[in-house]
């Protein structure tokens, strides 16, 4: 189920939440976790004017990602795909803000703070 809430860390009560909001943030976790080259071009594709080069873009990793079964190309691309054409396709936002809930989830330590 999709989480409203967000705890804050110094343990008060949880804040309620936009999920938009929600999914931003999210998101701006998992970007900081990039190296620095990939969270630059990652934060420099995400900018407003930017929608028919994020629509090439994630339309290409879409399509790599289902090609994964080829070497150098992998399921890695399907996400990152999924993330570029959700800032401009309102309906993918809902998937994405499940799929960044699943990780945040699953693998706490990727949204986490970097080392």
């Amino acid at each position: 189920m999709f989480m409203n809430n967000a705890i804050p860390p110094d343990g008060q009560a949880p804040v309620e939440m936009d999920p938009e909001q929600l999914r931003r943030q999210r998101l701006e976790r998992l970007l900081r976790r990039l190296p620095a080259r990939g969270e630059q071009a990652m934060r420099w594709l995400l900018q407003p004017g930017r929608g028919w080069l994020r629509a090439i873009l994630g339309g290409m990793l879409i399509v790599g990602g289902l090609l994964s079964f080829l070497p150098v190309l992998g399921v890695w691309m399907l996400p990152l795909g999924l993330i570029l054409l959700a800032e401009d396709v309102p309906p993918l936002r809902k998937l994405t803000a499940r799929m960044l809930e699943w990780i945040e989830r699953r693998h706490p330590r990727w949204m986490a703070p970097a080392p």
